[in-house]
C-alpha cells in the first residue's frame, strides 16, 4: 500500500519543481510534465489547508473563546 504524501512533502516538493521551471535551459516537454505536477499539488495542498481552516473555525464555534486571524499569504511569501 502506498503512502500519502505529508503537506510538509508535498510542499518541499512544489518548491522543487518551481526552482526547476525558473531554469532557462529546461525542455518544453519537461516543463509541461512539471507544470502539470505542480498544479495537482497545488491543487491539493490547497484543499488541506481549505479542510484544516474548516477544522480551526469548528474548534472556535465550540470552544467560543478562540480568536481566528486572517491569514496573510503576502507576509508568508516574504519568508
Amino acid at each position: 500500500m502506498k503512502k500519502e504524501k505529508s503537506f510538509e512533502d508535498k510542499l518541499n516538493r512544489l518548491e522543487e519543481i518551481v526552482s526547476s521551471l525558473e531554469n532557462p535551459t529546461l525542455n518544453l516537454d519537461e516543463a509541461a510534465k512539471l507544470f502539470e505536477e505542480g498544479s495537482i499539488l497545488t491543487q491539493e495542498l490547497s484543499g488541506k489547508l481549505k479542510e484544516v481552516k474548516f477544522k480551526v473555525e469548528e474548534l472556535k464555534n465550540k470552544a467560543g473563546n478562540l480568536v481566528l486571524e486572517p491569514f496573510d499569504e503576502k507576509a508568508d511569501e516574504t519568508k
